[in-house]
């Protein structure tokens, strides 16, 4: 008997709600900008030479763009290093973000969303993603981050529409 009250509780428990893939409702960019090492991404293109020692620093400009350095360890043990801008989005948590010379910023595509999705309230790691879902990074202002802390985010992506299976893990977890 005592089985089938289990098996009564388990199909009675709801299964956890979809989370809506949205930028955050604030996103403090002095607070934002700064050094961030990523823990994870989903695999891009553009990441394709890089191997460890991934990070990105965010710097807010006069003019209110913000500066995007991103940079990561090559197999070769090489430094690469690639610059761009950010811009505010439509939606508080939202930025776009452009790799291209500016001159190019004109051109319809040139700018990618990047959507802070969930953010640590004392800004020490951060989910970005986009409307797409097709890329995903996990960041922190430190290079490691603990095991409990990721599988609570990576799971909440899960719930957000994240193909979480394809994950890169960039850094090393603590127990």
């Amino acid at each position: 008997m005592p089985s089938m009250f289990l098996a009564l509780a388990i199909a009675a428990t709801p299964a956890a709600a979809p989370l809506s893939n949205t930028p955050v409702a604030a996103l403090d960019l002095a607070r934002y900008a700064g050094q961030w090492h990523e823990i994870a991404h989903l695999p891009m293109f553009f990441q394709r030479q890089c191997v460890g020692d991934i990070t990105a620093r965010y710097t807010v400009l006069p003019d209110g763009t913000i500066e995007v350095r991103n940079a990561c360890r090559t197999r070769s043990g090489d430094r690469d290093e690639s610059v761009g801008a950010a811009r505010p989005g439509s939606l508080p948590g939202a930025l776009e973000v452009r790799f291209a010379p500016a001159w190019l910023g004109w051109v319809p595509g040139i700018w990618a969303d990047y959507w802070v999705i969930e953010l640590d309230p004392e800004y020490r790691w951060a989910v970005v993603g986009g409307p797409s879902r097709k890329y995903l990074w996990v960041l922190s202002r430190t290079p490691t981050m603990d095991r409990a802390t990721f599988e609570g985010i990576r799971s909440r992506a899960v719930q957000r529409g994240y193909p979480v299976d394809k994950l890169v893990m960039a850094a090393e977890l603590q127990p």
